[in-house]
């Protein structure tokens, strides 16, 4: 179980390594069985298609991401300097997977997949729901007003600091990785906006 488990986790880093140089849309399975000299009936028994493969890649990267979030969770920092950490952990997710956004073209139909689609939405809540979870236990400490419906509050907040990446990746140019100019005006505004959100619940 452990190999096998290894194994998996083997073939999901190939296929991030892979997905982040060439896109999602220009990368095969064949090319990535080729990649970690692996066979295709191997390839195939992880993972029967592309789609399963992407779903695999997209749990390790929240995996990863929530395992860095939720460590430090019972941390005594005040709310304010939680939630800088906060954006500043996502901004490094976005740097280290950012090429994850590029399709070269039309999305990808592996996308198209009932299942991943409720993957994305599965992991969306959870989202949501662990920064609900940060209002409530800022509120508990008297640090915020009451919030009357927290989950609401952490699905504005989130949607607000993704629109700010979004437009990096609208107005950037989609062959090339940002600059640190462009990352770094990003997450000063991300923290901006998170610290007059802040106030806001004040």
């Amino acid at each position: 179980m452990v190999e096998t488990d290894k194994k998996r986790d083997v073939i999901i880093e190939g296929a991030v390594k892979r997905f982040i140089h060439y896109g999602i849309q220009k990368t095969t399975m064949n090319e990535i069985a080729e990649d970690l000299s692996v066979s295709k009936p191997s390839l195939y028994y992880y993972f029967p298609d592309k789609s399963s493969l992407i779903e695999g890649v997209i749990e390790k990267i929240f995996s990863d991401y929530f395992h860095l979030v939720e460590k430090d969770i019972d941390t005594d920092i005040s709310f304010e300097e939680r939630m800088t950490n906060l954006v500043e952990i996502g901004h490094r997710f976005f740097q280290k997977y950012y090429m994850l956004h590029l399709s070269g073209g039309s999305p990808d139909p592996s996308f198209n997949s009932e299942q991943l689609k409720a993957k994305f939405m599965f992991m969306k809540q959870r989202h949501t729901n662990f920064f609900s979870d940060i209002f409530k236990r800022a509120v508990k400490a008297g640090e915020i007003s009451i919030v009357e419906d927290p989950e609401k509050i952490a699905e504005l907040y989130l949607e607000s600091l993704a629109g700010i990446t979004s437009l990096c990746i609208m107005h950037g140019n989609r062959e090339l990785f940002p600059s640190k100019k462009e990352l770094r005006a990003i997450l000063d505004k991300q923290i901006s906006l998170s610290k007059i959100f802040i106030k806001g619940l004040k």
